[in-house]
């Protein structure tokens, strides 16, 4: 299978301290990298890190079958939450 080439056609510029600077320089080199796929690589997981609560629901298998289990359950008649809910929405206009 060949590999996937990936065009990069967006910029994105970032100021950063001399130190801030430095550093990134040192680290890309350490890594083997060019400072631009490094500093794409480290942005991308970075941002995965970030967004992993928000784009993905892992549970352990253990969990899965409480999840489940508490899905199956019928639903309570909760009095005050009928009433909240039949008064006007204080956010219409």
């Amino acid at each position: 299978m060949a590999p996937t080439i990936r065009t990069r056609n967006r910029r994105l510029e970032i100021r950063t301290t001399a130190q801030e600077r430095e550093l990134i320089d040192r680290a890309a080199e350490a890594s083997g990298a060019d400072l631009t796929t490094f500093v794409v690589e480290q942005l991308t997981e970075a941002s995965r890190r970030v967004l992993a609560d928000r784009d993905q629901f892992v549970l352990t298998a253990d969990a899965a079958e409480a999840w489940d289990a508490i899905n199956r359950r019928p639903a309570r008649d909760l009095a005050g939450l009928k009433a909240l809910m039949a008064r006007p929405s204080p956010f219409t206009e």
